[in-house]
């Protein structure tokens, strides 16, 4: 049991990563694993799938642009106990924007991919640093954070270029505390729910060519990218840039 006693926030966790890297959590042993999204049903599905293989789980509600959402989801996990790991996973594609300078679009695109990592590693941290025993926070950024793309919303890869560099910083500024910040970035995944050019079966068959492994990456492949960023296996690591990409971004 890799996260044996470890209490876990996943944001997003309703479902594609967020929900594997919940699941498996769960599996992996975690004290408690906190579902955050603002999907109900689907995260109540998920927490029940968790309890049912045997894992401890419980659903918040949580906008992640929201500041009192995550003032009151830190009060719900403090009541279980310290936090250990804290995954910002929630995001939102920029890929089914028209119009790749929308303004509304970069708004919406920051809110939730940008400043909800800021407020989630805000309150998160703090109540890390409170409990005294360190901990791991894992910001999913993604491929478009390293390189651009012509087919998705400038925001996209702005926002995604700004979660690497605050895991960066945070990794520099709470080393002290022994709390560890890292960022994943993965690569051709299953469409979001919010994709547009992404889904397009054209587009990922263009993308797919330049994979070297030759296919397309499974949600649970970066879960257990996220598993391994939370576990005690890496705690050397901090300030990285986990990359789960079948290889896009080497050649």
């Amino acid at each position: 049991m890799r996260l044996q006693g470890k209490v876990a926030l996943v944001t997003g966790a309703a479902s594609g990563m967020g929900a594997a890297t919940a699941r498996l959590f769960g599996r992996e042993g975690a004290k408690e694993v906190f579902v955050a999204d603002l999907l109900e049903t689907e995260g109540s599905v998920v927490v029940e799938e968790i309890r049912k293989a045997g894992g401890k789980a419980t659903f918040l509600r949580l906008d992640v642009t929201k500041e009192t959402d995550w003032k009151a989801a830190i009060d719900a996990v403090e009541a279980t106990g310290p936090l250990d790991v804290l995954v910002n996973n929630a995001g939102i594609s920029g890929s089914a924007e028209q119009d790749l300078y929308d303004t509304d679009a970069w708004n919406r695109l920051m809110a939730v991919n940008a400043t909800g990592v800021f407020l989630g590693m805000k309150h998160g941290i703090a109540l890390m640093k409170k409990g005294g025993r360190g901990g791991s926070v894992i910001n999913l950024s993604s491929i478009s954070g390293i390189v651009g793309q012509g087919y998705i919303h400038v925001g996209y890869n702005a926002s995604k270029g700004a979660v690497r560099l605050i895991t960066k910083a945070g990794a520099a500024q709470h080393g002290p505390d022994r709390i560890r910040v890292n960022s994943v970035h993965p690569g051709l995944m299953p469409p979001m729910r919010t994709s547009g050019r992404t889904a397009d079966p054209a587009q990922r068959a263009k993308t797919l060519k330049g994979v070297p492994l030759g296919r397309a990456g499974e949600v649970d492949e970066v879960a257990y990218a996220i598993l391994f960023l939370a576990s005690d296996e890496s705690s050397y690591v901090t300030g990285a840039e986990l990359v789960v990409d079948g290889g896009w971004t080497a050649v």
